[in-house]
């Protein structure tokens, strides 16, 4: 039987690709590789969101050569997207798929054999799954390249989202997470004349899918949780009192450099009207540091927000040009010592605030569903509660994809500590 493996690099909608390559292959009667086993085939789901993103993929590519010698190295992605020469000159390389075709990946690479639907049944090594509902954005944000590499914003149908969703409820996921590039520009994609599906629409529907335990939305802006959308996760069945709600800068200024749609007082309401209804409601965020013209003032203001929010999580960016992007030309950079220092005060802040957050809970008895067994911590399975803290319980029997209530009884920097209820 041959062999494959995918590596998907960066953002949710690239893992949900990259899971969706490797169902088409299982049908096509390829079986995924272990580690210390030789692939006949290697596909490469690449990122440019950062200099690092561009690094890592060029990593994977030349790691992936080097141990699967004779494999057809495959690469697609974004990195793949903009570098599309630089990736051809890359030892080892057979094809380079741009964006718009890698839903017919395989059919490029495979021309005279049958390749199965572009779609996903599982989401191997996770307990969430991720359904992609739309791709592309129409931001334009000065610092990103996302929109010239992923194209316009385009949606799925919700009837090809719901479908999907009840195959993998249906193959034993509790949770789902609806992604996308920008899934706030969901319009469901319906024929012309009728009026679209937004993306509150989309999660009600989602929401009355048999089976499901738990519904997420990633990445949104705060401009975009408008009160119907705000409706549809503060009064669903199955859907979770946490967002992923971007912030970047914490100024105004910085954020009207960026392009951003919102302001710092936009974002704080939407942060309020979500907590106000819901006490138990948390947030993750991105913030970028060190752009273009940010002075010590502006990142004195991203620290006032995020102690004011308290998040739960923070994915934080240095800053770093993207060729083709308008803040590449924008003047007084950064000095990168600078950025360094920013980085590692919003690292500090980010983890005691979060330690902060989770102590509120201790003594609290809640539900988790467990996730993977870490090697790093015998003995112990770890899970999230619907507002996405981190516990960590005994593992006796326990198993990923099941769900446990427990009583949170201390907490420590790498999460909570449970006791499970019987």
């Amino acid at each position: 039987m041959k062999k494959f493996k995918v590596v998907s690099l960066g953002c949710r909608t690239n893992q949900y690709e990259g899971q969706a390559f490797h169902d088409q292959l299982t049908q096509m009667g390829y079986e995924k590789a272990r580690d210390h086993e030789s692939a006949d085939l290697c596909i490469v789901n690449t990122c440019t969101v950062t200099e690092s993103a561009d690094s890592s993929s060029r990593h994977e590519i030349r790691q992936l050569h080097r141990q699967n010698p004779g494999a057809k190295i495959v690469v697609t992605g974004c990195y793949a997207e903009r570098q599309p020469e630089t990736v051809k000159q890359i030892e080892g390389v057979t094809h380079v798929i741009s964006n718009k075709d890698k839903e017919q990946l395989l059919d490029i690479v495979f021309p005279e054999e049958e390749v199965p639907e572009f779609s996903i049944k599982n989401f191997d090594a996770h307990t969430r799954a991720f359904v992609k509902a739309q791709d592309g954005c129409n931001s334009f944000c000065t610092y990103c390249i996302i929109p010239y590499v992923r194209g316009r914003s385009k949606s799925r149908t919700t009837d090809d989202v719901l479908a999907e969703v009840k195959q993998l409820i249906a193959n034993g996921y509790k949770e789902i997470v609806l992604t996308g590039i920008n899934i706030g520009d969901f319009d469901g994609n319906i024929p012309a004349g009728q009026k679209p599906d937004r993306l509150a629409d989309l999660i009600r529907a989602v929401d009355q899918v048999p089976g499901l335990e738990r519904l997420r939305v990633s990445s949104i802006d705060p401009d975009e949780v408008d009160e119907d959308l705000a409706d549809a996760i503060l009064n669903g069945k199955h859907t979770c009192p946490s967002m992923h709600i971007v912030l970047q800068s914490g100024s105004n200024v910085i954020l009207k450099r960026m392009n951003r749609k919102y302001t710092r007082q936009i974002f704080q309401s939407t942060v309020d009207k979500l907590r106000k209804a819901n006490p138990d409601f948390t947030f993750t965020t991105d913030i970028i540091v060190g752009f273009p013209g940010e002075t010590d003032a502006d990142h004195q203001e991203t620290l006032a927000v995020m102690r004011e929010t308290n998040f739960a999580k923070v994915h934080m960016f240095p800053y770093s040009d993207r060729p083709r992007t308008r803040a590449a030309t924008y003047p007084n950079k950064v000095h990168p010592t600078v950025i360094k220092q920013r980085k590692q005060e919003v690292m500090h802040l980010a983890e005691q605030q979060s330690y902060l957050l989770r102590d509120r809970y201790v003594g609290r008895k809640m539900t988790i569903l467990t996730e993977s067994l870490d090697e790093s911590r015998p003995g112990e399975i770890s899970g999230h509660t619907t507002n996405f803290l981190q516990v960590w319980i005994p593992a006796h029997s326990y198993q990923a994809n099941q769900l446990v209530e427990v009583e949170l009884v201390s907490n420590t920097p790498s999460g909570l500590l449970g006791k499970v209820v019987y």
